[in-house]
């Protein structure tokens, strides 16, 4: 909006926040909220000076004066392009073009040499200072990268949220098995968090990836790697914030389309044993992706009302051939639609009013057929797979709709207000539709020496998605901030309500397991008839709740410019947690969980060219909401044995005779448990603390460079154990009669600690708490849990050359180790989906030797990319990155096994085999090229843009991740030991075309 400003050295009131510039020394800048930055710095000649700003898109202008010390500041700018000038006696005297001011960051633009009225000078380049360097952000005491949307078209990325944030320093890919998603210092993937203009779209029952949206509507992408301040929570990992375009006062719009052939795609190795026998072929494992895009952008009212509009959608075609153990062919077609509108509105010049709203919507259509490994054939057709946002390897995906509506209030020069509302809906859907037979059970071949094992007709072999599956958030933020003196202070609350239905159940509603006759582990009751040779285990597991989770926090800051070089920030976050079960009864819930934040900036030289900065935080995380579902919920797990007489069409053993009785596994009979039988009393949150020590230096006007230390020490998990034992030695202690009591199957707690539970002692519901102490946990072998240990460290050196109108590059070397005996809410190790309750801390056995290198440990990772403007009408972009591999390990048979887990332990052979005692996966490198070709015949603009990218040029395929479980659970060696699971992405290209134009 065009604001209409007497351009004098006093200040309106209407002008937001511009007293705070007669408070700061030059270089001495406040970090904004996530919607905005700041512009300050200095002017030489200050008497009779004021700073005019004016968006070079939207019209927004600012008048700023300088204090008598030529020091002046705009701040709450929405971030964009800016012209920065100096005025005297109504006149422009200095001029800086096409400022960039960042998102959450600060800029100094300082004129060291304002000439006379009416000798205007303009000089091109935001980054320039007064003495020509490059400036340092000075305001922050954050470790964050922030990509604009011009560096993320020039490099070639895979047009995706989480391709971006690989970028940043420390961080990774996780697991395949969980995904498209990163884990950030060391932490599981499943620790992070993600916004968009400000609202939290982090997956809302367990927190794996976020709802996205259209690549080309990204304005700035914020990454987080530690050290944020008091107004972010709920993450231990990172947080990935997003600002979307907006409208300004030129109608443009743009179309394109992007194009990945399968015939340009690299076959992906095929999967074999150790011993050589094939396991996957996946020579034919391709797809062509087709994305068409879109945008439009203009005033509904110049300088008032602002429409942006963008759209993507995709196509891929694909095949798959799965593994020998469940010999399918897969056709799919998958189609994505991905939306973002967006309008602002500049009611007046000190109201402004933002609403938002985002669809990702992905639905796959799959066609499965029996595949004949000896001959290579596709065969008879099984049936149709179709999914609705739903990742069938990671679980239900977010996606949905998201709305947001946020309100900006300048409502005086020290006084602003931001309040900011956002809901989403996400409906998850599989339908199966099997070819022929109504019901397809899954069916399992246990018996030993069988050349024909018994094949059942499912689709998926394993656990589906329940009907109704859904997910649902809505959530406020309030904010207040307030100056004076050399105090910035901001207060404010931010909560969100997550609430999920889900669940799931064996495909066909049971599993049958065939089996060689004979004893059975626990199970006095099944006694097959002699000459027996085999029998049949049903197994039914089902579950599905309607949960919930209520997080609610509360944050005060002080940014306080102690001196002219000196900056604090003081911070302190409030959170409390409420978990519901199905029923809806709260299970867990945590109040005050206090999590202060430190930090302080030295702007070594005053003018914004080396900075040392240090801070330190604590950082909580909730219980995520898919432990209720099974957990705190009523769900059925049973096993049945049979004895049969003949093998059904469909695989299931018909001419049954029950052997024993029905057992309920892990207590799991159908009846929601009393939930304060499911965790510990006063059970402590999820935090982690972190500590950073760093600088950034310019060397000259092009170049800068810095080293940050980083150290990460998780305090308190949250996890399961299912271990009677513990109440069982506390009740002998205490006198207590537990024959007839009712003890949950898993209890939640703070691992490595005690901890009182209530237990029904006599399974009528009379709860007594049992105090456990810590050697309560001792078993009777003497084995005890280790203390919780998950520590993080690294060194972090950067190189920069900042872009001068011809290239910009950046090299990022990281030295890290995450190491300890537990990864967090993950298990990567064998890639189980349940987090916060894990394997891990299920008993003590199965914590021996678990302390080494995590999964997502990578010793050395070097990071190089940038870009090369050769001509106008050429680019050319690099990306490259080398990484060390992943630690191996040897997860096998304990020679006890008294909690009878099978191969689950960190033991192979007999003997200890510490985590990461097998080496490492080998070393990783990746080098992505890309051009884009801008015509001048096609006009002066260049509207239309060539491009082509070529990811993984030198076709590595290395193995990113293995099966780490040596051992079978009979005995012996694992013919699947140390199979690669993934490789990195084969080689591929991507060919676009994009026009942009002006309506």
């Amino acid at each position: 909006m065009q604001r209409s400003i007497n351009r004098s050295p006093v200040l309106r009131r209407t002008v937001l926040c511009t007293a705070l510039a007669l408070s700061l020394a030059s270089g001495a800048v406040l970090a904004q909220s996530n919607a905005s930055g700041v512009v300050f710095g200095r002017v030489a000649q200050p008497e009779g000076s004021v700073v005019h700003l004016q968006n070079l898109d939207t019209g927004l202008t600012r008048d700023v004066g300088v204090d008598a010390d030529g020091r002046y500041r705009a701040s709450s700018l929405p971030v964009g392009r800016y012209k920065v000038s100096v005025e005297r006696g109504g006149q422009t005297v200095e001029t800086r073009d096409n400022v960039q001011v960042s998102l959450g960051g600060g800029v100094d633009v300082s004129f060291a040499g304002a000439a006379a009225p009416g000798s205007a000078q303009t000089l091109e380049g935001v980054q320039v200072t007064g003495n020509i360097l490059p400036a340092i952000d000075v305001s922050s005491v954050d470790s964050r990268t922030v990509l604009t949307s011009q560096q993320l078209q020039k490099l070639p990325l895979a047009r995706d949220v989480t391709a971006a944030a690989l970028l940043a320093p420390g961080v990774v890919a996780g697991d395949s098995r969980y995904g498209n998603v990163a884990s950030f210092g060391g932490s599981s993937a499943s620790e992070n968090q993600y916004y968009i203009n400000g609202y939290a779209v982090t997956n809302a029952l367990t927190g794996l990836g976020f709802t996205s949206l259209p690549f080309d509507a990204i304005d700035q992408q914020q990454i987080f790697t530690g050290g944020y301040g008091a107004e972010y929570g709920r993450s231990t990992g990172g947080v990935i914030n997003v600002v979307t375009k907006r409208g300004g006062n030129e109608w443009k719009a743009g179309v394109g389309m992007y194009i990945t052939p399968q015939y340009f795609r690299q076959s992906p190795r095929s999967i074999y044993r150790t011993n050589g026998q094939l396991f996957q072929y996946r020579g034919d494992n391709k797809s062509t992706d087709m994305q068409y895009t879109g945008y439009i952008s203009g005033p509904l009212i110049k300088d008032k009302l602002f429409l942006y509009a963008a759209a993507d959608f995709t196509k891929s075609d694909s095949k798959n051939v799965s593994s020998i153990l469940a010999p399918q062919k897969t056709n799919q077609t998958s189609k994505a639609t991905k939306w973002m509108a967006k309008v602002d509105w500049n009611i007046t010049d000190s109201h402004l009013l933002e609403l938002t709203g985002i669809g990702d919507k992905t639905n796959v259509d799959r066609s499965v057929y029996k595949y004949n490994y000896a001959t290579g054939t596709q065969g008879t057709f099984i049936g149709t797979d179709k999914l609705k946002n739903f990742d069938a390897g990671a679980g239900s995906a977010p996606g949905g709709d998201v709305y947001i509506g946020k309100y900006t209030g300048y409502i005086t020069d020290n006084l602003t207000i931001n309040a900011l509302y956002g809901h989403s809906t996400t409906n998850h859907v599989r339908d199966l539709n099997y070819a022929g037979s109504p019901n397809c059970p899954w069916i399992t071949d246990s018996r030993r020496g069988i050349s024909s094992p018994i094949v059942g007709c499912g689709l998926v072999n394993g656990t589906v998605l329940g009907a109704g599956a859904k997910d649902k958030t809505h959530g406020y933020r309030l904010d207040v901030e307030y100056h004076i003196g050399d105090h910035d202070l901001r207060a404010g609350v931010d909560n969100q309500t997550l609430e999920s239905t889900a669940g799931n159940v064996y495909e066909g509603g049971y599993r049958w397991v065939y089996r060689n006759a004979g004893k059975v582990t626990g199970r006095p009751d099944i006694v097959p008839p002699a000459g027996t040779q085999y029998v049949a285990e049903k197994r039914l597991f089902q579950t599905g709740a309607s949960v919930k989770v209520e997080q609610e926090a509360q944050f005060i800051e002080d940014k306080w410019q102690v001196t002219d070089r000196w900056m604090a920030y003081i911070g302190l976050r409030n959170e409390q947690f409420k978990n519901l079960n199905g029923a809806g009864e709260t299970y867990v819930k945590q109040r005050h969980q206090l999590a202060p934040r430190l930090g302080v900036t030295w702007d070594v030289f005053g003018d914004s060219t080396f900075k040392v900065y240090a801070n330190a935080g604590r950082y909580h995380l909730a219980i995520p909401s898919n432990v209720a579902i099974r957990g705190a919920s009523a769900s059925m797990y049973y096993s049945e044995y049979y004895t049969y007489s003949g093998i059904g069409p469909n695989g299931e053993p018909t001419g049954l005779t029950q052997l024993g009785n029905r057992a309920y596994l892990n207590g799991e009979d159908g009846h929601t448990p009393n939930p304060k039988t499911v965790a510990a009393q006063g059970i402590d949150a999820y935090y982690q603390d972190e500590y950073i020590l760093g600088f950034d230096k310019a060397i000259n006007a092009d170049w800068s460079y810095g080293a940050k230390f980083t150290y990460r020490k998780l305090k308190s998990s949250i996890d399961d154990f299912c271990d009677s034992r513990p109440f069982e030695k506390y009740a002998t202690r205490k006198g207590i009669d537990i024959s007839k009591a009712s003890i949950p199957g898993c209890y939640l707690f703070n691992p490595g600690k005690g901890g009182t539970f209530q237990v029904d002692i006599d399974g009528k519901g009379t709860l007594v708490p049992f105090a456990l102490t810590k050697d309560d946990f001792v078993t009777p072998a003497g084995v005890a849990f280790p203390d919780l240990k998950r520590s993080y460290y690294s060194l972090d050196l950067y190189l920069e050359h900042h872009f001068d109108s011809r290239w910009y590059g950046r090299v990022d070397y990281t030295f890290s180790r995450s190491y300890g005996n537990s990864e967090g809410q993950l298990k990567s190790d064998i890639g189980q989906l349940d987090p916060s309750v894990t394997q891990d801390w299920d008993a003590p056995e199965i914590m021996q030797y678990t302390n080494g290198p995590l999964p997502n440990d990578r010793t050395h990772a070097l990071k190089a990319y940038g870009y090369f403007q050769a001509t106008p009408e050429w680019l050319f972009g690099a990306n490259l990155a080398i990484a060390s591999g992943r630690p191996r390990n040897c997860i096998g048979l304990d020679p006890v096994d008294a909690i009878q887990y099978g191969a689950s332990y960190f033991e192979c052979g007999g003997k200890p085999a510490p985590r990461g005692s097998q080496g490492r996966l080998p070393y990783t490198w990746q080098l992505d090229l890309n051009t884009e070709y801008r015509p001048l015949w096609a006009g002066a603009q260049q509207p239309l843009a060539f491009t082509a990218a070529v990811f993984n040029v030198a076709g590595s395929q290395r193995p990113v991740a293995q099966v780490d479980v040596g051992e079978v659970n009979t005995g012996g060696p694992s013919d699947d030991y140390r199979r690669a699971i993934a490789f990195q992405t084969p080689r591929y290209f991507r060919f676009g075309v994009r026009y942009d134009f002006s309506l």
